[in-house]
């Protein structure tokens, strides 16, 4: 696997989560540094060899915002 995405999203209650797209991996962090180090750990952690894990991680940012007519 070359490429991992991930969709990155501010918690309401605070801080980012972060969900791979195609993966079931999911994980957070209260600042921007330890969601990135939080993903490496994940994406260590839930493929068995190195040789599976992606070489390459992209952040997706999704900001919602809704406004009334």
């Amino acid at each position: 696997m070359k490429e991992l995405f991930f969709l990155v999203e501010e918690d309401p209650e605070g801080g980012y989560t972060a969900q791979a797209v195609g993966e079931n991996i999911f994980t957070q962090g209260e600042t921007m540094a330890e969601l990135k180090s939080m993903i490496r750990d994940a994406v260590t952690c839930h493929y068995d060899s190195t040789e599976q894990q992606p070489t390459l991680i992209r952040l997706h940012f999704v900001k919602e915002e809704v406004f009334a007519l």
